[in-house]
């Protein structure tokens, strides 16, 4: 069972953290770092969010949307073959961190296990990070190797929020069947973060409460008093 009580924000927090949301995200935000081994990844700043899914999930269009540009994330020309952790500075407050794809069929075993095994060790060996966004297409069923993280990202005790993504393309029924089957697998997972959210990179559906919810991670404004 998740350990997770959150109490429902009041609709006036909802709406400061989504405008808090929309100026941090609104803000800069630049690649500095790629890192294809642990012994490379940057030095440890600011806190982190890290971006996983299978491959061709659409988390490079997620990423983009997020941040209002057009081409910040790359997809892979070659999907699940590429091992590098990109590094993207959010305005000096939070670092969103993209993850390699996983699960894909053609990628060689080695590359696989290689994949998990040095995921594991920066999910579980790196303070600065704050949680990770797990991206499920929500068009189609979930996979062993979505199980598979989950299970993963439990070992390594680092909290993981599902978002469904490709909303746009399903009706309202189907779609709420979707976010209830994938409630009740978080349900599973003491790691997991209860809410489902429901995200579309076209449509733009699900964004400001993304952008809300990170930014209730990152560091205060330079300007913000910090209180005692």
């Amino acid at each position: 069972m998740s350990e997770f009580v959150t109490p429902a924000p009041s609709p006036e927090e909802q709406e400061r953290l989504r405008e808090a949301g929309r100026l941090l995200f609104a803000g800069p935000c630049d690649f500095f770092f790629g890192a294809q081994k642990l012994e490379q990844l940057p030095p440890i700043t600011v806190p982190e969010i890290a971006f996983a899914g299978r491959s061709n999930v659409g988390k490079s269009s997620l990423i983009n949307a997020l941040t209002g540009r057009k081409a910040l994330a790359r997809a892979s020309s070659e999907p699940g073959r590429t091992k590098q952790l990109n590094f993207f500075n959010l305005g000096d407050r939070l670092t969103l961190v993209d993850m390699p794809g996983y699960g894909y069929a053609k990628a060689a075993k080695d590359v696989k296990e290689d994949w998990q095994g040095m995921m594991f060790a920066y999910l579980r060996g790196r303070p600065t990070l704050q949680r990770v966004i797990l991206l499920l297409d929500s068009r189609i069923e979930i996979k062993a190797s979505d199980r598979e993280i989950m299970t993963l990202l439990d070992r390594a005790a680092v909290t993981f929020e599902i978002v469904l993504t490709k909303c746009d393309a399903l009706k309202p029924s189907p779609l709420e069947a979707k976010r209830a089957q994938v409630a009740d697998l978080a349900r599973q997972h003491p790691a997991a973060y209860p809410e489902i959210l429901l995200t579309s990179s076209e449509s733009g559906l699900g964004m400001p409460e993304l952008r809300a919810g990170l930014a209730s991670l990152a560091l205060p404004p330079a300007d913000e008093p910090v209180l005692s």
